[in-house]
C-alpha cells in the first residue's frame, strides 16, 4: 500500500502532458497490490497529479515562469557578473536585462521536456525507494527524482535550450553582449558556455520548486487536498 500511495506523491510532481500515459500504466501497478481498485487509483493519482501540475512544475513552463519567479530566476553566471555591472555602468542596462531574459525564456522552454523522464523514474521505483521516500526527510521525494533523473533531464534540456536560444534570438543578444564587453579596454575577455550554464540552472529551478511543493504537503495538512494525499501523509505523520 505504501508503494502505490507514495507513487501518487511523486507523480504529483510531474506535468499534465503525461496524465494519460500515467493512467495507462495503472492496471500494471494495481495488479501488484491486491485489493486496490484500478479506478480508485486512477482517480487518486489524477487528483494528486493535477495539484502538482497546477501549483508548481507547470508554472515554470509559462512565459515568465522563471523570469518573474525570484526563487528560480536565472541570473548571469558568476564569471559574467563583471560583464553585467560594466554594461550597466556604461549605459547598456537594457542589453544586460535582455541577456538575462533570454536565458530564462530558454529554461521555460526546456522544462516542458521533464515530464516523460519523471514518469520513467517513478515506473522504476522500488518498494525500498518508496518506503525511504515516505519515511524520509522533507525533500526525500525530490532527492529521489534528482538522483534518478538529472542525467536524462540534462540530455533533454540541453538541446532544447540551444534551440530556444536561436528561436528567441539569445544567440544574437549574447554575441552582442560578449562582443561589446570584450572590446572594453583592459577587461579580461570572456567566452562562457551559456547553454551548459542555463541547462544546469533550469534543472536547479525544477527541483527547487518540486521541493517547495513536497515540503508543503509534508508539513501543511491543509495542502493535502485529496483523500489519497491525506492517507499517504497520515502514515508519514505517525512514523
Amino acid at each position: 500500500m505504501k508503494k502505490i500511495l507514495i507513487l501518487a506523491l511523486v507523480f504529483s510532481l510531474s506535468s499534465c502532458a503525461q496524465v494519460q500515459q500515467t493512467l495507462n500504466q495503472l492496471p500494471q501497478l494495481s495488479s501488484q497490490l491486491p485489493g486496490i481498485g484500478g479506478v480508485d487509483i486512477a482517480s487518486g493519482l489524477k487528483e494528486a497529479l493535477n495539484k502538482g501540475i497546477t501549483e508548481q512544475v507547470s508554472k515554470l513552463t509559462a512565459v515568465d515562469g522563471f523570469y518573474k519567479n525570484e526563487a528560480v530566476k536565472i541570473l548571469m553566471p558568476a564569471e559574467l557578473q563583471k560583464v553585467d555591472a560594466t554594461l550597466r555602468k556604461i549605459g547598456l542596462s537594457s542589453l544586460a536585462d535582455e541577456g538575462i531574459k533570454v536565458l530564462n525564456r530558454a529554461a521555460e522552454d526546456a522544462v516542458k521536456e521533464a515530464t516523460p523522464i519523471f514518469v520513467s523514474a517513478v515506473k522504476n521505483m522500488s518498494f525500498t525507494d518508496a518506503k525511504n521516500i515516505l519515511l524520509g526527510n522533507d525533500s526525500a521525494a525530490t532527492s529521489y527524482l534528482q538522483n534518478s533523473t538529472t542525467t536524462a533531464l540534462y540530455g533533454k534540456f540541453n538541446p532544447v535550450i540551444k534551440s530556444s536560444f536561436e528561436k528567441v534570438g539569445a544567440d544574437v543578444v549574447w554575441k552582442n553582449i560578449i562582443t561589446k564587453y570584450n572590446t572594453i579596454p583592459l577587461v579580461k575577455k570572456v567566452n562562457p558556455d551559456l547553454t551548459d550554464y542555463t541547462t544546469n540552472q533550469a534543472l536547479a529551478g525544477v527541483f527547487k520548486m518540486i521541493s517547495v511543493e513536497e515540503k508543503d504537503i509534508r508539513n501543511n495538512i491543509s495542502a493535502r487536498t485529496t483523500p489519497l494525499l491525506k492517507s499517504v501523509f497520515a502514515m508519514q505523520d505517525g512514523k
